[in-house]
């Protein structure tokens, strides 16, 4: 499974920002796809996870401000964040568990978000 993330930059604090995360290779075999975030100096933290029925998960500090969905037929998950504050500065990173006998998983490249104050 290869991931391939997009949608950072540079947003004011307050706006908005829709990070995707396209799948491809053996995505048939996916069961869980969540966005983590890191601060330098810091641990890499869960920031929202999706399953394939539609669970969702958010971390306290995202939860009413952001969401997470997945578009099953582009085997895409997005993350829609509104309200970013500038605590919200981080590397964004895309993250598949799958299954094939085993667990697997699989990290996408970071995708940078700056919030400005």
């Amino acid at each position: 499974v290869q991931l391939q993330a997009s949608g950072g930059g540079l947003v004011q604090a307050g706006g908005s920002l829709r990070l995707s995360c396209a799948a491809s290779g053996n995505t048939a075999s996916i069961n869980k796809m969540a966005w983590y975030r890191r601060v330098p100096g810091e641990q890499r933290e869960l920031v929202a996870s999706i399953t394939t029925d539609g669970s969702t998960n958010y971390a306290d500090s995202v939860k009413g401000r952001f969401s997470i969905s997945r578009d099953n037929a582009k085997n895409t998950v997005y993350l829609q964040m509104n309200s970013v504050k500038p605590e919200d500065t981080a590397a964004y990173y895309c993250h598949a568990e799958s299954f094939r006998g085993s667990i697997h998983y699989f990290w996408g490249e970071g995708t940078l978000v700056t919030v400005s104050s």
